[in-house]
C-alpha cells in the first residue's frame, strides 16, 4: 500500500517498539519492595497502568507539567488503594521509576526483525512525547539505537504529539516531504490524527484493542508491517 511511495518511516517508541507496559511492570517489581511498598504488584498495576495513560494524556494536553505527571500518576494510585504513602517517598519511587526503567529492554515480539527488513529500503526516525533523559537510553539498551536517523523527542521541540510542530521538526530533520513519510504509532489522537494533519501517511499499531476506524489501516502485530513496505 505505501510501498511506492515511501522513503522515510518514523516509530512511536513506547507502547510501538519498546514494551512499556511489560518494562514498567518489572521496574515496579523491583522498586516498590525497596520502598518497603507492600502493595501486591498486580493489585498496584490494575490500578497505575490505566492512571497512567490519563496522566499522560493531561500531560500531552499541557495540561499538567512533568513534575506533576510523574509525582500525581503514583499519588492517585496510592490514594485509590487507600494505602498510606508520605510525599517524600512517593517522590523517591517516582525517582527510583525514571532511573531504572531504561534499564529494561523488552522489545514488542518482533520489532528487531521488522527494523531488519525496514532498514536496507527505508530511512528510520522516532517521533515520541517520552522523557529525554530516558529515551535514548531506551533505544541504546535495547540494542535498537543504530536503526534510526533522527530521533525527535517532545522536550526537543517544545511541543507533544498531536501538535503538528513536533512533525514538522522530524520532517526537517530528516529532510524529507510529509507525502514521502509514513507514521507508525499506538496511539490514534497523537500518532496518527497528528501525523495525518501534518501531511504524513498513518498506520496504526493497535496495542491497546481499539476499535477500527477509518482514519488509517490498522495492524495487532508489528510483522504486519511487511505487508504495508
Amino acid at each position: 500500500m505505501f510501498k511506492e511511495i515511501i522513503t522515510d518511516v518514523f516509530f512511536d517508541l513506547d507502547h510501538t517498539l519498546w514494551d512499556f507496559e511489560k518494562n514498567s511492570a518489572l521496574t515496579f517489581e523491583r522498586i516498590l519492595p525497596e520502598h518497603d511498598i507492600t502493595v501486591p504488584l498486580k493489585k498496584f498495576l490494575e490500578v497505575y497502568v490505566p492512571a497512567n495513560l490519563v496522566f499522560w494524556r493531561m500531560y500531552r494536553e499541557e495540561r499538567i507539567t512533568k513534575a506533576e505527571l510523574r509525582y500525581q500518576r503514583l499519588k492517585s494510585v496510592f490514594d485509590r488503594l487507600e494505602y498510606q504513602v508520605s510525599d517524600r517517598t512517593i517522590n523517591s519511587i517516582a525517582e527510583a521509576y525514571i532511573d531504572q526503567l531504561s534499564s529494561h529492554t523488552n522489545l514488542f515480539p518482533n520489532a528487531q526483525e521488522v527494523l531488519d527488513y525496514l532498514k536496507p529500503n527505508y530511512q528510520l526516525h522516532i517521533i515520541t512525547n517520552g522523557f529525554q533523559e530516558i529515551q535514548e537510553k531506551k533505544l541504546r539498551n535495547a540494542g535498537i539505537y543504530t536503526y534510526f536517523k533522527q530521533v525527535i523527542d517532545s522536550e526537543m521541540a517544545g511541543v507533544k504529539k498531536p501538535n503538528p510542530v513536533i512533525f514538522n521538526l522530524a520532517l526537517e530533520k530528516a529532510n524529507v516531504r510529509p507525502e514521502t513519510s509514513l507514521m507508525i504509532g499506538d496511539s490514534l489522537e497523537a500518532d496518527i490524527l497528528g501525523a495525518k494533519a501534518a501531511g504524513l501517511h498513518a498506520l496504526h499499531f493497535n496495542a491497546h484493542g481499539e476499535a477500527r476506524h477509518e482514519h488509517s489501516p490498522m495492524i495487532g502485530e508489528l510483522r504486519e508491517i511487511k505487508t504495508y513496505l
